[in-house]
């Protein structure tokens, strides 16, 4: 074995202690190094020494990180913590060569039944983590002494760059220096605001001592730069032992899983302390000449992007970087220089593309992948087997995902991942597809993230697979749930998951609450969620009768008590009366093309037709219920044009007014092209709103911004312009009703005969002549 050197953090017989930053490509470099110098006869890494049986598969051909070591409580797979390893992490080089020479490699730290219990004691108690958030930053604490403001810059200045640029004569040398500041910084500073750390240390020694019975003191340990002293401390093994003298302690299961660059970056939450994990990776990965290399990919990045980048751009960004670092003094190019390199020449000065290479390239989307023989629950081994069969591969990139529910291949995938929604696993999102809005489209969009690994161990309390998890989890949420509308929507669920086991006991619990719930605005929440749910059962050709009986009996109910619901309500209530009101009439359409409903369409008629005339009811849900008559054919224009005429007439209160206008114009109903089309209506409004009087006009103006606001600016644009043109006498209706501003005297033939040409074009050589054309 190859002698120590002089001044390492445990002396020239201790075992040798190699401080790293996490994730770090330099130390990686550096502890590859020094591995390779030394030779130890073990190697101890930091982590949990509940892994050590994974260790193993560190060496197998389909072990590809970014990966974590994944423990989890048992009695609580939510409790859970990662440990990420990159393929430029030091800890994961010194696995991996151990694994390459044979040689014994072993997990040192708190075991993760102790730190797993520990989490849950700090919940417990109201803190947020170990350190609840007062730690010192060593890197930031050292960079400050050299006058840096920028850690990050310091990390790669100091020990980045001088790696990659070959180290130093003496492997060793780099730790030694690194204990040094440390040893200096936790007598400056002790624990630095980690008190947990003290026993993690405690746990480190024991396990240090023993391995040096086993393997003799030739062993060498990859662990934080920050553990270092206290790893070289003499301390006696019954102190260490009394430190972990009764800690709790709870059953733990490991495995691992796949990680993201993503989720090693430092804006992810989970600590990895690094802000570039791609720029790391291509620093570790480079084999010579990692500017050049770096400037090829974001210009393969950008050209994909439809930016034209030539040969000459890569070739003038990389002189540009080398000229930056040397005028800032740096030893060589560092993420800094190459960006803002890449921003003058390649971006034309523009951060819009650089955020772009930032997304994918500085930060990036690597997913990695473990082995089929790692450990996971029977839930986990389904969902894989299922992702396989139906080719639906999980990617860290988010991605849109188009279905046909036609296509057998389709509709299972869409079964799956609504199935997983049921049960908290969120791998897709439902999204509003490009293409058909029928029944028979859906849209979805994916993105796998590594805690959806958690949620899945979550989610193997309900089964083992997919199918009856998701079966026993809504059996459970219909019995468990209180209110109505949270039924309803679990009705829907099941459709959309295709749990025909499930979907019995979903109905009783329908049966049963519907029966017992009196509040018309819970029946009319309730409904909709039965209307789509009919929807798509039909498209899954599933049984829905039931459903159907429940659903028409709820519309109803509705139908008898909305209308003295919505009077007397403040602008809150009418908000919500209004969107419920939305909501009915959209549900009990669907209803009618749907189950044998005789009838309902035209009893919600009658309800409309009430509330438009009942002056108790608040004026956005008159205006609303007006609109909706009209749309359907069940109001003449005559008859809109009065009922508008009473709302906007001078003895009504300008917000009441305006609450009506919001109702029947607002923008989620279209009530812009109503009144780019309709100059009858435009006048009546265009009447009012003149009218209002100054000192009042300031209180509907939120409103009336609200409702103008939602338009499309094209209808914006129109509106405007068919005002500013002025009044027209010569379009003075016969009723008496004001002339709209900008509208032409009659239907102008020559212009509209202008258009056939085009339209043949559009449609074809048998496109309908002028008459058809024309009307």
């Amino acid at each position: 074995m190859t002698p120590r050197g002089k001044g390492t953090a445990a002396g020239p017989a201790g075992p040798l202690l190699l401080g790293v930053r996490h994730h770090g490509p330099g130390s990686a470099r550096a502890v590859l190094a020094a591995l390779e110098a030394v030779r130890p006869s073990a190697v101890l890494v930091e982590g949990p020494p509940e892994g050590d049986a994974l260790l193993p598969l560190a060496a197998h051909a389909r072990m590809r990180p970014p990966v974590a070591l994944l423990a989890h409580a048992v009695d609580d797979p939510g409790r859970a913590a990662f440990w990420p390893l990159a393929d430029f992490s030091p800890e994961w080089v010194a696995i991996r060569w151990a694994s390459a020479h044979g040689i014994p490699v072993r997990f040192v730290d708190l075991p993760a039944a102790h730190s797993l219990a520990l989490t849950e004691h700090r919940e417990e108690s109201g803190k947020d983590g170990p350190e609840d958030g007062r730690g010192i930053d060593p890197i930031g604490i050292l960079a400050g002494a050299a006058g840096y403001d920028d850690p990050e810059r310091w990390w790669e200045d100091v020990v980045e760059h001088r790696a990659a640029g070959g180290g130093p004569a003496d492997p060793c040398a780099p730790f030694a220096a690194l204990a040094e500041a440390m040893t200096a910084l936790r007598e400056a500073y002790g624990d630095g605001g980690h008190p947990q750390d003290a026993v993690r240390e405690a746990a480190m020694r024991l396990q240090l001592r023993a391995a040096r019975k086993e393997f003799g003191d030739g062993i060498a340990v990859v662990c934080g730069a920050w553990h270092v002293p206290a790893l070289g401390a003499r301390t006696t093994v019954a102190a260490d032992r009394a430190l972990l003298k009764g800690m709790p302690k709870v059953r733990t299961e490991l495995t691992w899983v796949p990680w993201t660059h993503r989720r090693l970056a430092r804006h992810s939450g989970y600590g990895a302390g690094i802000e570039s994990p791609g720029w790391y990776g291509h620093l570790f990965g480079a084999p010579d000449r990692p500017v050049e290399r770096w400037m090829t990919k974001v210009a393969g990045l950008l050209r994909v992007a439809d930016r034209p980048v030539s040969s000459a751009d890569v070739i003038e960004a990389v002189r540009l970087a080398g000229t930056l670092a040397a005028l800032r003094g740096r030893p060589a190019v560092g993420l800094a220089e190459a960006t803002d390199a890449v921003r003058a020449v390649m971006c034309e000065g523009s951060d819009v593309p650089l955020a772009l290479v930032r997304d994918r390239l500085v930060v990036g989307e690597t997913l990695g992948e473990v082995p089929d023989t790692a450990p996971a629950v029977p839930l986990q081994r389904d969902l894989d087997r299922q992702q396989r069969t139906l080719r639906l591969r999980p990617e860290a990139e988010r991605r849109e995902l188009e279905l046909d529910l036609r296509k057998d291949t389709d509709a299972a995938r869409s079964r799956l991942l609504h199935r997983l929604r049921l049960l908290g696993v969120h791998w897709g999102e439902p999204a509003v597809g490009r293409g058909s809005t029928g029944t028979f489209r859906e849209s979805w969009r994916l993105r796998w993230e590594p805690e959806l690994f958690v949620r899945t161990a979550e989610a193997g309390v309900w089964g083992t697979t997919v199918l009856g998890a998701a079966t026993a989890r809504a059996e459970s949420d219909a019995v468990s749930s209180s209110s109505l509308a949270g039924v309803t929507t679990l009705a829907e669920q099941c459709l959309l998951a295709g749990l025909p086991e499930a979907l019995p006991v979903v109905m009783r619990a329908l049966s049963d609450r519907a029966a017992l719930d009196t509040d018309v605005g819970h029946l009319a929440d309730a409904l909709p969620a039965l209307a789509r749910s009919l929807r798509y059962g039909d498209v899954r050709s599933t049984d829905t009768a039931a459903l159907g009986e429940v659903a028409v009996g709820l519309a109803e109910r509705v139908c008898v008590g909305l209308p003295p619901a919505c009077t007397g309500l403040d602008a809150d209530a009418a908000a919500e009366a209004h969107r419920r009101v939305d909501a009915v009439h959209t549900a009990i359409g669907l209803l009618s093309g749907a189950v044998r409903a005789d009838g309902l369409p035209e009893r919600w008629a009658g309800v409309l037709h009430k509330l438009a005339a009942r002056d108790t009811a608040a004026g956005v849900i008159r205006g609303r219920a007006t609109r909706l008559l009209l749309d359907d054919g069940r109001l003449a224009d005559s008859e809109a044009a009065r009922l508008m005429g009473l709302a906007l007439s001078p003895g009504t209160a300008p917000p009441d007014a305006a609450a009506w206008i919001e109702g029947f114009v607002g923008g989620a109903a279209g009530g812009g092209l109503l009144l780019v089309h309709d100059e009858r209506l435009l006048g009546l409004v265009d009447a009012w709103l003149t009218g209002i009087p100054a000192d009042m006009f300031t209180g509907v103006l939120p409103l009336l911004r609200r409702t103008f606001s939602a338009y499309e600016p094209g209808v914006r644009r129109t509106l405007g312009e068919l005002v500013r043109r002025g009044p027209d006498p010569g379009r003075a209706r016969d009723e008496g009703v004001p002339a709209a501003p900008g509208f032409g005297e009659g239907l102008d033939e020559e212009r509209a005969d202008a258009v056939l040409p085009v339209l043949r074009l559009l449609l074809g050589p048998d496109a309908p002549g002028r008459r058809a054309a024309t009307g």
